[in-house]
């Protein structure tokens, strides 16, 4: 009965070694891939492991995504019809406006009211200094695009007679460039 005991009990079949390999890479790899990216995992009374990741905190998120294509007009502008807060709103593309622009008449128009506006900031244009209010629109929107609070600035009426997006809403895309006539706005 002695010898009986100290018998070996057999070989290890090769596939139940790959299976203990393998096993053993994947709970080498679960204790430390967590580490390499950065995270934590916090276990507590649930059965299976939380994982936090830190996120750097970036600007406001785009409601939508797409892309759309803005032949160049007459002038070699590019423009196309908007939507700002649901409301239609033609603009033409300007890279070299700080902020989105619309005119009183239009502010209106999108639900902001003129008691809101506080003409005391001066900004400098094509045509000299203005005096201009600043807004924000909740939502601007061309094709597919959509973003969220985007900065504008108002101004009077006799100042400015047709609606600008500038970068305040042109830096909240992932890229836009010029290709074969057409601005490309890529979200």
């Amino acid at each position: 009965m002695g010898s009986e005991m100290t018998k070996p009990i057999g070989r290890i079949p090769p596939m139940l070694v790959r299976v203990l390999v393998f096993a053993g890479l994947i709970a080498a790899a679960a204790t430390q891939v967590p580490a390499l990216l950065g995270t934590q995992v916090a276990t507590g009374e649930s059965a299976a492991p939380v994982v936090k990741v830190a996120v750097a905190q970036q600007p406001t998120p785009a409601a939508g995504y797409g892309s759309v294509l803005l032949p160049a007009g007459a002038g070699g502008h590019y423009e196309g019809d908007f939507k700002i807060n649901g409301r239609s709103v033609h603009g033409l593309i300007d890279t070299g406006a700080t902020y989105v622009a619309i005119n009183e008449s239009t502010a209106r128009r999108l639900g902001i009211s003129g008691n809101d506006l506080d003409y005391r900031y001066t900004i400098q244009t094509a045509n000299g200094p203005s005096k201009v209010a600043l807004a924000k629109l909740d939502r601007l929107e061309i094709g597919t695009i959509k973003v969220r609070d985007v900065d504008a600035v108002v101004s009077k009426d006799d100042a400015l007679n047709t609606t600008l997006i500038g970068m305040s809403f042109l830096k909240k895309l992932n890229s836009y460039g010029a290709e074969n006539g057409s601005l490309r706005l890529t979200q």
